[in-house]
């Protein structure tokens, strides 16, 4: 498996080892020890969620109080989309910056995204189907959204796509009001 750090702390892509023959194609979407060799810690998944959109459709920017926050492991397992991390922990050093993976069912590239960080994507193809196995449980208490049209964020969505938003995620504050009313995640001290 080919492993990058995305340029948010706390985000890395996981490229797998594709092996095809006649029948077919197999990889190895997640290992546990790719991950703790990458990133210095287990995933502990808590839940597996499977959503599937039409083109067009962004979903997020989501994200989970911390503590004790929602690590994330995200793979396209149809279709393709535009995958994307925003640093939204207060403090940080890229607070405000995002970076984008392209996931799709043909590299199957996956994201792994940690506790703190925001999490969005867009739908590239005309339909695709996404699966994150999460370190802890939903919990609406305890979720949180951000405008992924804010315009300071100035998020990478393609411009040749009538992007479609939850009704929850078209009434979700933007990155400035969220950090003025006190909503986003504090960066790690250590």
């Amino acid at each position: 498996m080919r492993i990058r750090a995305l340029s948010i702390a706390g985000g890395w892509a996981f490229t797998p080892v594709i092996h095809e023959d006649s029948r077919g194609a197999f990889c190895e979407g997640f290992t546990a020890t790719s991950l703790a060799a990458a990133t210095g810690r287990s995933l502990d998944v808590a839940q597996i969620n499977v959503s599937t959109s039409s083109r067009g459709v962004v979903r997020g920017v989501h994200y989970a109080d911390v503590p004790p926050g929602q690590a994330k492991y995200v793979q396209c397992i149809s279709g393709s989309i535009l995958d994307v991390v925003v640093d939204i922990r207060v403090g940080s050093p890229t607070f405000g910056s995002f970076d984008a993976v392209l996931l799709d069912d043909i590299t199957r590239q996956a994201v792994f995204i940690e506790e703190g960080l925001g999490h969005a994507f867009c739908v590239l193809s005309d339909q695709a189907s996404v699966a994150y196995a999460t370190s802890t449980p939903y919990d609406p208490a305890l979720e949180h959204t951000v405008n992924a049209l804010d315009p300071d964020l100035a998020l990478p969505w393609p411009t040749d796509l009538a992007v479609v938003l939850s009704e929850r995620d078209s009434a979700a504050p933007s990155l400035a009001d969220a950090l003025e009313r006190g909503l986003l995640p504090r960066a790690s001290s250590s």
